[in-house]
Order: C-alpha cells, then sequence, then structure tokens
C-alpha cells in the first residue's frame, strides 16, 4: 500500500516509517526537520520529502493510509502562537488530503489532554490540558471527532513514549534517556521532590504496534496507548540502578513549575484492547535494559 508519514524522521515517525516499509509498504516521509533527524532513517529506503505540512503541499500521488505524527513537541517551545498554528494547521492539510483521496487518517494525540484529571486517564473524562501543546492536540481531537461516520480516523494518546531514536530530542527526550544517560557516566539522578510522580512509560515499539494496528480498527475514534502501568520516578531510579548495576543516590530538589506539570500519568487501556487489539507487550524493566544496552 502506499503510505504518507508525516514528520517521520522524527521519534516515533522514523521507527513507524521503517516497519512499514519493511512489511512491504511503499512509504513516503515528509518532514521539515526542524525537530527530526536524518540520522534516525539509516534503514530507510523510501522517499523522504523536506517540506512544512503547515503549509500547501502537491504531493503527486494518492496515499492509502497516512499517519500524521509531525507537530511542534517541545512544551517550552517559545511562542504558543505559532506553535498552534503549526500544529492545528498541519492537522487541517492532512485531514483534508485524507478525505479528498478517501485515506485512512492516523495521527498522534497526547496524555497531555488529561492534564491533572482522574486515573486511570479515560477517553471520555473531561480534558485540562496544561500547555499549548496538549491544548492544540485537544482542539485536533475535538475536530477529528466531526468526521467519525464518514472517514477511518482513529487518534492515538500516546503516553510517555521512550526508546531508540530519541537521542536528537535533547530537553525534549525522555526522562528515562536524559536520568539513563547521566547514570551510565556515574552522575546522579535528579527529580522533582518527592519523586512520587508517576508516569505510565510505554516503549517505542509497542507504540508503533499500536499505531499499526489503528489502520485496522473496528471503528472511528480517540485511543489511548499507554501500558495501564503508572511507575513513580523513585521507582524508576531503582530500575535504572538494578539495569545499569550502579547504586547512585537520588538528588531531589524543587519543582519550579506546579502550575504545568502533569504529576500522575497512567493510561485506561481498555478501549486500545477492545477496539485497537492493542497491548503492550514489553515490561518496563526488559524495555529500559534494551534500551541502556544501545545507548551505552
Amino acid at each position: 500500500m502506499e503510505m504518507l508519514v508525516t514528520g517521520g524522521a522524527g521519534f516515533i515517525g522514523s521507527s513507524l516509517a521503517i516497519e512499514l516499509e519493511k512489511k512491504g509498504n511503499q512509504v513516503t516521509i515528509i518532514d521539515n526537520l526542524s525537530s527530526g533527524n536524518r540520522e534516525n532513517l539509516k534503514e530507510f529506503q523510501g522517499k523522504l520529502i523536506e517540506g512544512d505540512v503547515s503549509k500547501t503541499l502537491e504531493f503527486g500521488r494518492d496515499f492509502d493510509v497516512i499517519f500524521h505524527l509531525a507537530s511542534i513537541t517541545d512544551t517550552t517551545f517559545k511562542s504558543n502562537t505559532e506553535m498552534y498554528r503549526q500544529n492545528i494547521a498541519g492537522f487541517l492539510q492532512m485531514l483534508n488530503l485524507a478525505i479528498e483521496n478517501n485515506s485512512k487518517f492516523i495521527y498522534a494525540s497526547s496524555a497531555g489532554v488529561y492534564g491533572n484529571g482522574p486515573v486511570p486517564m479515560k477517553e471520555n473524562q473531561k480534558l485540562k490540558p496544561l500547555n499549548a501543546y496538549a491544548h492544540s492536540k485537544k482542539i485536533m481531537d475535538d475536530i477529528a471527532e466531526r468526521f467519525f461516520n464518514n472517514l477511518h480516523i482513529v487518534g492515538l494518546r500516546y503516553f510517555n513514549v521512550f526508546g531508540p531514536n530519541e537521542l536528537h530530542k535533547g530537553k525534549s527526550a525522555s526522562m528515562i534517556y536524559q536520568l539513563g544517560k547521566k547514570m551510565q557516566q556515574g552522575i546522579k539522578p535528579r527529580i522533582f521532590a518527592d519523586g512520587e510522580q508517576k508516569r505510565d512509560h510505554i516503549y517505542v515499539k509497542d507504540v508503533v504496534k499500536a499505531t499499526i494496528l489503528a489502520m485496522t480498527a473496528k471503528k472511528s475514534g480517540i485511543y489511548n496507548v499507554g501500558t495501564g502501568i503508572a511507575t513513580t520516578f523513585n521507582e524508576l531510579v531503582s530500575i535504572l540502578n538494578e539495569v545499569l548495576n550502579t547504586s547512585l543516590e537520588t538528588e531531589y530538589f524543587e519543582n519550579t513549575i506546579e502550575k504545568v506539570y502533569q504529576y500522575n500519568t497512567q493510561a485506561d487501556t481498555k478501549n486500545a484492547g477492545k477496539y485497537l487489539g492493542f497491548e503492550a507487550e514489553y515490561k518496563l524493566k526488559d524495555a529500559v535494559k534494551e534500551y541502556m544496552e544501545e545507548i551505552t
């Protein structure tokens, strides 16, 4: 099948594009490379278009499936106005392309839309985004719902994704990468006090699996992509110490961004199981061990 992956040089997008290609599909990537990285595409054999999905584009071909993962994901991006413009305009451009071509449309939403709502987080609970990035994703979800009856459209609320191909993300990379890399160098892990904040960490390989399953979803909708298991940062540090064979003590520091900080994330995974047939395979410690061996 002919497939388009926007943001295909990025963290999740590159892993997705490579996996789709391995399955025999013809894959085209579009990425403006503002946060993506060509190094992520060493195994990719398809076409890479360097372009901005928030602007009018001509592809010269139709696509059976459009995976829209392109967006500004840095929650500290300097301009909220520009984040809204790019993220929402890009979404609308790709949605319109899907409508014109009758393509299946799979897009990346975010667990950030839940803010500090109750856990486990259910798709139908009240959304309380804490920053412009999360709010832009909520707007996408609101728009998508209008087309559920007319198009195969699936929004995926990714939880806390980690794994290969995120190294270029810098300060936006996962806490697992940031803590693990420093601990490999003998540097004590530093986390917000008191370390009891929780995250639903999911390995990128499981996220790619869920994203591909979205093509055959039983019905259009918005679904959580997480493990359903929440792990405290203190527990995460213990796992990293075990995996890395270290015994580094944790240094705690004050949280100065409390108003926009998401304290706990945990996915309710019932709908993903029911409508996507998805269940995360990787246990956290196993995934962390595999990942740390790669970034050593």
